[in-house]
């Protein structure tokens, strides 16, 4: 079966965390962070994707984002693959540089926006990368300097976040801060970032106490929000064609993926896609098959048709440890 489907309607707003594959490096030095940022950014102004808060550690990056028209899929599409070429280029690597899928999770915004925004700042302060609070205001690869305006921004909609913590710029400003020295002694792991049900309900120990009382409650993976906040959630996911990675994004995506599977074993797609058996072809479309079909949902047939083999070889792939 595919992993469960993406929830991406335009105009959501998500929890986007990204991981380099095997916990290895996304930037290796300021011009790697540089370039990952401006990227975030120009696509961000170009494809209408208002970005709140950011956070990009060596390892693994944290965006808080209201999806734009076309939907999330396609700006992460655009920006991973992109960065990763670059990257590949300029390091002299091959292959995948994140893991398979980045983790997304529909947030709600009444509930979550402040802590989500200083879990995310603070990422930095708490991986040592600097050492106190106000350390972090000029630390150049977060959001929180952009809010402090000691980093200037034109792609992060910093008054955005600032109006959740007063109507006058300074005050909330101020405000913003304190929260963030307040949220510092707090650890919201599980809270914002768990299992589905445990994040749902604010923690492990709000879902122990529901238990004990004997209520019943609504979670899921890709959610964070209250019971009912995830029943509103999915219900309009039911009745919408658009709330899933379309075909289009998910034939592009699995091209991206051929394209650097094929650089990281040092052969062509043309050379994939003939048919022949030698090297390490076969293991390879293999490797390609299953990411395809159990990843991406696209069908045997058209798996097929992208790996130059039949029906029935990839059926044998799938089968196959």
């Amino acid at each position: 079966m595919p992993r469960g489907a993406r929830l991406d309607a335009p105009g959501t707003l998500h929890h986007v965390i990204i991981r380099g594959i095997e916990r290895g490096s996304i930037v290796r030095d300021e011009k790697d962070c540089k370039m990952f940022t401006d990227r975030m950014g120009m696509l961000a102004k170009a494809s209408g994707t208002s970005i709140y808060a950011y956070a990009l550690m060596t390892n693994h990056a944290h965006i808080l984002l209201k999806s734009g028209p076309n939907g999330l899929a396609t700006y992460m599409r655009r920006l991973l693959t992109g960065y990763a070429q670059y990257f590949n280029r300029r390091h002299k690597r091959a292959g995948h540089l994140f893991q398979n899928r980045y983790k997304s999770i529909i947030c709600e915004e009444e509930s979550y926006f402040d802590k989500l925004v200083a879990y995310i700042h603070l990422n930095p302060l708490r991986a040592g990368l600097v050492g106190t609070l106000e350390e972090l205001a000029s630390y150049p690869w977060c959001g929180h300097g952009v809010v402090m305006k000691e980093i200037r921004c034109d792609w992060m909609d910093d008054a955005y976040v600032l109006q959740f913590f007063g109507s006058r710029e300074g005050a909330a400003r101020k405000a913003y801060y304190e929260y963030l020295e307040e949220e510092m002694g707090i650890d919201r792991e599980n809270e914002l970032s768990g299992g589905g049900l445990i994040r749902s309900q604010g923690g492990w120990a709000k879902v122990q106490s529901m238990r004990r009382h004997g209520d019943k409650a609504l979670g899921d993976e890709r959610i964070l929000g209250g019971g009912d906040f995830v029943r509103e959630v999915l219900k309009e996911a039911e009745g919408r064609k658009d709330v899933v990675m379309p075909e289009t994004e998910r034939m592009a995506t699995f091209n991206d993926a051929i394209e650097l599977a094929c650089d990281a074993a040092g052969v062509t797609a043309v050379f994939l896609q003939s048919g022949s058996r030698s090297g390490v072809l076969p293991g390879l479309r293999k490797q390609l098959a299953k990411k395809a079909v159990k990843e991406y949902g696209i069908s045997i047939a058209e798996t097929a048709r992208q790996l130059g083999v039949t029906a029935n070889a990839v059926s044998y792939m799938l089968k196959s440890q």
